[in-house]
């Protein structure tokens, strides 16, 4: 066994103490419990301490920290997320014949976390899971739009505003005013901006606190999405994410 997994093993050794015993330890309990060096078991400890996962008592015993229920509550409501979209991607995939996808914001980057298809999927088509950049996705856009100014010249910084298509936007100045007509209107447009014939248009998804967390979209091939088509889709899909917004608490 490695050295690095050997490592890995004992701090989740730790975790798992920590999660099962119903009083806090002191480092001399764990040692004894864990079959470890004392002076190892502090070390971790204390590096569970600076991340959060554990909690230093005053009389020198730990504790589980909040991190863990931090982390679990964040991936129980990505899951509450997904459930509550599914039936508004079904609908709009159903009546517009393209596909529709759910996705949250990471940084600079979009993560599909649902998608469903009004066809078998194409080439082009983002998979569940995969990260695209979010300057030039329809949802990257809608989820950019709703930062504050702070949080999106961070989030910014880390763009690299790569020329994917001649329609890809590389100028950090007239992508901060596409974003300032996106938050105005209340949705966003993929124009094939990432891929070449193939365009997307989403809008956001607000929960109970007014929050902006996600973003569903409507996307095809320029035959499945001409221009006159566009209206439609739009409207589709503002509605759908205005009713799963409404579905999650969201109140205007």
């Amino acid at each position: 066994m490695s050295e690095n997994v050997q490592l890995v093993e004992r701090i989740l050794d730790i975790l798992e103490e920590l999660c099962s015993t119903n009083h806090p330890v002191g480092p001399t309990e764990l040692a004894q419990k864990l079959n470890l060096n004392k002076s190892t078991v502090y070390r971790l400890l204390n590096a569970l301490v600076l991340r959060n996962y554990a909690t230093k008592n005053q009389n020198g015993t730990y504790s589980l920290g909040c991190r863990l229920a931090e982390l679990m509550s964040s991936h129980i409501s990505s899951l509450e997320l997904i459930a509550e979209a599914r039936p508004y991607l079904s609908q709009l995939t159903t009546d517009l014949n393209l596909t529709a996808h759910l996705g949250i914001l990471d940084k600079d980057k979009v993560i599909y976390v649902e998608k469903l298809d009004a066809i078998p999927t194409g080439p082009l088509s983002p998979q569940i899971g995969v990260r695209v950049p979010a300057f030039c996705s329809s949802l990257g856009k809608c989820l950019l739009a709703g930062l504050s100014g702070d949080e999106l010249s961070e989030a910014l910084e880390q763009c690299q505003f790569t020329q994917y298509t001649r329609n890809t936007i590389t100028n950090r100045q007239e992508f901060r005013r596409q974003l300032r007509q996106v938050r105005k209107q209340g949705w966003a447009m993929d124009n094939c901006e990432y891929n070449v014939d193939h365009r997307c248009i989403g809008a956001p998804i607000y929960d109970y606190r007014g929050d902006m967390i996600a973003a569903i979209s409507a996307s095809g091939t320029l035959v499945r999405l001409p221009d006159e088509f566009i209206p439609a889709v739009v409207d589709a899909v503002k509605k759908a994410a205005g009713k799963l917004s409404q579905r999650l608490g969201y109140c205007e």
